[in-house]
């Protein structure tokens, strides 16, 4: 009899112990989010700290980010694709650009007068990843894919307005493809990550950069570079970079079913789409505050930017050559990029 009611206790206390702990599926999990801007930046305010309140609202605050910018978890901007894979950082925001050579299929992006809309191209630059790309992110899970808007020329003593004006400039590129055109374009490319830019501005190392609009006042790098050089509205950008946020596979896996589910309705095509559209609207009032430094502003005209664009064919002919002799049919996938943006 006494053992009978031993065991009644012991089933007891193992069913309130049983009650009293959260079950796995309610427990909270909380994500550390790692990039290379500062907090400031439109990258954390409008599109991280935005996606982050999303999941969290979706999953009734049971995923959390801890949010890490300026590579608060240690390491350079180039380390961040290997710090999610390897599970450094659960979720990273990077430029798979920052490790040359290494993403040629994502590369078609970053071809000089590529793209034209930011938010066409990232919704783009979702399908065709999933397509064309699928071995250069393997070891991570994409939950998002954007580019940039165009990028723009900011240098600090001289105007760019012809070609002729390149010639002896040492202008930042933020990527290979970037790197290839500056030097097609008579210019001495610097390649280098963006939060090395201001200093390297401001000391000479470099006369100018090659950047967007929408990251110039987080850096603030109006405050430096008096002279931007821009195409027209409706040109193609000069050149762009690609970016992906992307998740540890592990760490996804570990999330009960309804977690992934949170995350899963927070990726793919029409998020990226929405992430590509935050850098097209964060363009106008980033230049605005160059124009009310009564900055320099010089709009390249049709038949120069003609000629701009005559001179970077080379770039593209030398990434068909080089993916192609990996396997890869270069001609195809531009063709494949640009439907896919129409």
């Amino acid at each position: 009899m006494q053992s009978i009611r031993t065991l009644q206790s012991a089933l007891a206390a193992a069913v309130l112990a049983i009650a009293a702990a959260p079950s796995a599926a309610q427990e909270t999990v909380t994500l550390k989010v790692h990039h290379f801007l500062p907090p400031v930046s439109n990258a954390h305010v409008k599109m991280i700290e935005p996606w982050c309140a999303r999941i969290a609202k979706e999953s009734n605050n049971r995923l959390k980010c801890q949010i890490y910018p300026s590579m608060q978890l240690g390491g350079t901007p180039p380390q961040l694709f290997d710090q999610v894979k390897d599970g450094v950082a659960d979720i990273v925001w990077t430029l798979p650009g920052y490790q040359a050579g290494r993403f040629l299929a994502t590369e078609v992006f970053e071809l000089p007068f590529m793209v034209a809309s930011a938010e066409k191209a990232s919704k783009a630059l979702w399908d065709y990843a999933a397509k064309n790309a699928r071995e250069e992110y393997k070891g991570v899970k994409p939950l998002i894919f954007h580019v940039i808007p165009g990028t723009e020329l900011h240098t600090t003593k001289q105007q760019i307005k012809t070609m002729a004006d390149f010639k002896g400039m040492k202008l930042r590129a933020p990527n290979r493809m970037a790197t290839k055109l500056v030097a097609a374009l008579g210019g001495t490319p610097v390649p280098m990550p963006v939060p090395q830019v201001p200093e390297a501005l401001a000391k000479g190392v470099i006369d100018g950069t090659v950047l967007p609009w929408e990251v110039i006042p987080s850096l603030k790098i109006q405050e430096i570079a008096k002279f931007h050089t821009e195409t027209p509205a409706g040109t193609p950008f000069i050149a762009t970079s690609a970016f992906v946020f992307a998740m540890n596979p592990a760490k996804y896996e570990s999330l009960p079913a309804d977690l992934k589910k949170v995350i899963d309705a927070n990726s793919g095509a029409a998020t990226s789409a929405w992430a590509g559209k935050i850098w097209d609207e964060q363009s106008a009032p980033a230049r605005q505050l160059a124009v009310e430094r009564k900055n320099s502003f010089h709009s390249v005209p049709a038949a120069e930017v003609a000629n701009w664009q005559k001179a970077a064919e080379v770039v593209n002919a030398d990434w068909i050559k080089e993916v192609s002799a990996k396997g890869m049919d270069g001609q195809k996938l531009i063709g494949e990029a640009r439907a896919l943006m129409k």
